[in-house]
C-alpha cells in the first residue's frame, strides 16, 4: 500500500513535530516507506491531500488536529470528485481540537495509533459539504467531515483560534473558558432554518450544529446521538434564552444530557438551509466548519452518504 502523510508541524504546539523520530519509526514499522508532507499555512492540508491522491496514494494520513483531518478529508473528497482517484483516510490526532478523532475512540499513543490504522479494515463514512459565505463576501464551499455550524460556535472558533495559549494549555479549559467568554458578550441573532421540504423554523439563536460526528467544542457532546453512517445529520438548536442559565448549563454539553433542555431542540436531516431574518449584518452568524470559521451564513449543508473511506 503506498501511504502519504500530511503533517501539520504547529498541531498541538508543535507536539507531533517534536516526536516525529518516533511517529516515523512507527510508520516506517507499521507500513514501509511514506511520502510526508508539511503544512506552512492554511489551506495547505487539502492541497496536499489532493496531491498526494493524484501521485497514486491509498491510504492519506492526516497528523494533527481537527482542521488538519477537515483539509485532508476535503482534499480526498475533491480529487475522488475531480479524477476519480479514491483514497482512504487516517488519523494520526494531536492538536488544539481533536474531537472527531475523540468521536471515533482512537487511542492516544503514536504507535497504537498507527497500528490500529494499519489492521483496520476500511469503511465507508458519511461526509458533509456546505455553501457559505466566505470573509471577502463571496460564495465558497468546502467539504467537512464532522460538525459544521453557525453563531456562538464561529465566534469562540476565531477567539480559540487566535489565543496565544492554544497549543500550551488544556484544550478543554481554552475552549470553555472561551466559549464562556464569548456567551458574554455575544448578541442573540434570529435565523431561517429549512430542513429537507420542510416547513422553515424561526428562531432567536445562540447556536445551530450541523452534525456528522458526536463531539465538538474541545470535549461537548453536541450531538450525542449522531452516527457515521445513518446518511442524515443531526441539527442541534439552542434557542436565544436566560445567559446566565446557559453558561450554567454548558456543563451538560460534555455528557450529552441536555437532549431535554428546554432551550434545545434537536432534529434530523438530509440538507439544512439557515439564513438571516431581517438585516443581514445583524443576523449575519458567523459559520464553524470542524473547528475554523471562513464566513458567515446563509449557508446550505448537505450530507454526502458513504463519501470517504476511512480507515481507523
Amino acid at each position: 500500500m503506498k501511504v502519504g502523510v500530511v503533517l501539520n508541524p504547529i498541531a498541538g504546539g508543535g507536539r507531533l513535530k517534536r516526536r516525529w523520530a518516533e511517529a516515523a519509526a512507527s510508520l516506517k514499522a507499521n507500513f514501509g516507506g511514506f511520502d510526508l508532507r508539511e503544512t506552512q499555512a492554511a489551506g495547505d492540508a487539502e492541497r496536499l491531500a489532493i496531491d498526494l491522491a493524484a501521485g497514486g496514494c491509498e491510504l492519506v494520513i492526516a497528523a494533527g488536529g481537527d482542521g488538519t483531518a477537515s483539509e485532508v478529508a476535503d482534499g480526498l473528497l475533491q480529487a475522488r470528485d475531480e479524477i476519480g482517484r479514491t483514497s482512504e483516510l487516517g488519523l494520526l490526532p494531536c492538536g488544539a481540537g481533536i474531537d472527531f478523532a475523540r468521536g471515533l475512540g482512537l487511542p492516544r499513543g503514536i504507535d497504537a495509533t498507527l497500528k490500529l490504522i494499519a489492521d483496520a479494515k476500511a469503511r465507508k463514512v458519511d461526509a458533509g459539504r456546505v455553501c457559505y459565505i466566505d470573509d471577502h463576501g463571496k460564495l465558497a464551499s468546502r467539504h467537512f467531515i464532522n460538525i459544521a455550524s453557525l453563531g456562538l460556535s464561529g465566534a469562540t472558533d476565531r477567539a480559540v483560534n487566535a489565543d496565544k495559549r492554544k497549543g500550551r494549555v488544556s484544550t478543554k479549559a481554552l475552549f470553555f473558558w472561551r466559549t464562556v467568554l464569548e456567551f458574554v458578550r455575544y448578541r442573540f441573532q434570529d435565523v431561517r432554518i429549512t430542513i429537507d421540504d420542510g416547513e422553515p423554523v424561526e428562531a432567536r439563536m445562540a447556536l445551530v450544529a450541523v452534525a456528522n460526528g458526536k463531539f465538538f467544542g474541545g470535549g461537548m457532546m453536541i450531538a450525542p446521538d449522531a452516527e457515521l453512517s445513518d446518511g442524515q445529520f443531526d441539527i442541534v438548536i439552542v434557542r436565544a434564552a436566560n445567559k446566565i442559565g446557559l453558561i450554567r448549563d454548558i456543563r451538560l454539553l460534555y455528557g450529552g444530557r441536555h437532549r431535554n433542555h428546554p432551550a434545545i431542540t434537536i432534529l434530523r436531516g438530509r440538507k439544512v438551509l439557515v439564513e438571516p431574518l431581517g438585516d443581514v449584518e445583524k443576523n449575519g452568524a458567523l459559520v464553524d466548519i470542524d473547528g475554523e470559521s471562513p464566513g458567515r451564513i446563509p449557508a446550505t449543508f448537505e450530507i454526502l452518504p458513504g463519501a470517504l473511506t476511512l480507515r481507523c
